[in-house]
């Protein structure tokens, strides 16, 4: 950020300082990973910089940060989170982190279907497959396929994360992207199951706020309010 707009700066310094990290329970490594998640969606160059060299400072691994960003790939598209690991990698260079940095946790491609099985299952049951017989063959059966697979089988068994923090993240970055209400919903619901408390998710969004902006995080509240209500 540069020095011509320091009255902008410090509102939002004192914004995230005062009334952010002030309130809920989060601790500071989710709190780091909540917005470099939101910002894998608005890949701004200085602050990702900043939020992955604060995330290291608080106690993230250089391997978690990478899994929180990996995992937007299905939801954000590829291009995007390369983009955002380009700027990552220069800090992990920069200090010292020895590259490439390798997850070991990884299954046989053809055992991705079970495995990832394994975790969507107990989540969301058979909801997506139940949901798309009306699709013309063969998608009917691919694209709930994909969406196993790929979503959970290429990601949720690599580990690093757990599913509760995985979730959690989830439920951010779908808010971050607008237009994806009935996902937020889903993923709440998936939040909570993984064992996440409705004070978590909520604190979780406000802590995006500086990130994607208040509309957002109305929305993303107003769509949740059958599981995020305490009355």
């Amino acid at each position: 950020m540069n020095s011509y707009d320091n009255d902008l700066v410090e509102i939002l310094n004192r914004f995230i300082k005062n009334d952010i990290n002030s309130i809920g329970s989060l601790n500071k490594n989710l709190r780091e990973l909540v917005t470099i998640s939101a910002l894998c969606v608005y890949p701004n160059e200085d602050l990702i910089i900043k939020h992955v060299k604060n995330a290291l400072y608080v106690g993230c691994s250089a391997l978690e940060i990478k899994e929180a960003i990996y995992q937007c790939a299905p939801f954000i598209g590829f291009s995007r989170v390369f983009n955002v690991l380009k700027f990552v990698n220069k800090v992990f260079i920069e200090q010292g982190i020895s590259m490439p940095i390798e997850n070991e946790n990884k299954i046989e491609y053809e055992n991705r279907y079970i495995e990832g099985l394994k975790i969507q299952k107990p989540i969301y049951g058979d909801e997506i497959k139940d949901k798309y017989t009306w699709l013309p063959k063969p998608f009917d059966d691919s694209i709930p396929r994909f969406l196993t697979e790929f979503g959970f089988g290429d990601f949720s068994t690599r580990g690093i994360l757990s599913e509760k923090d995985r979730e959690l993240l989830i439920v951010v970055l779908l808010a971050s992207m607008g237009g994806c209400e009935l996902q937020v919903k889903s993923h709440v619901f998936g939040a909570l199951k993984t064992g996440n408390s409705k004070e978590e998710i909520v604190c979780a969004l406000v802590c995006a706020i500086p990130i994607i902006g208040i509309p957002r995080l109305f929305n993303a509240l107003n769509c949740s309010k059958e599981y995020l209500s305490e009355l």
